[in-house]
């Protein structure tokens, strides 16, 4: 009579555990291409850039924003019907661009 509610809490315990190190996972990932590409100049076309002024006009700053989208695996049976649409993340990732000419 408790094994069945004790393996529901255990499913969706799990799942959620699941659920923020795969966002964990992202946003790294996320991370690192942003700070890649504005070390290296390769920018993406889903890349934003946001202008900082800078005091010394020398400098030219900007941020680089990194979009990035990803698919929850769900352990707990019919979760997507449920929710009716597919689990899933998005996450950003920002590194600054200097000396942008």
């Amino acid at each position: 009579m408790v094994l069945i509610p004790l393996i529901t809490i255990f499913l969706i315990a799990t799942q959620l555990t699941i659920a923020i190190h795969a966002r964990n996972l992202a946003k790294t990932s996320a991370q690192d291409g942003a700070s890649r590409r504005a070390i290296s100049g390769n920018f993406l076309q889903s890349d934003t850039f946001l202008h900082i002024d800078s005091p010394d006009s020398n400098q030219n700053l900007e941020l680089v924003v990194s979009h990035q989208q990803g698919i929850l695996p769900a352990l707990i049976p019919g979760l997507r019907q449920i929710m009716g649409r597919e689990p899933g993340i998005k996450v950003s990732g920002l590194a600054l661009i200097e000396n942008r000419r």
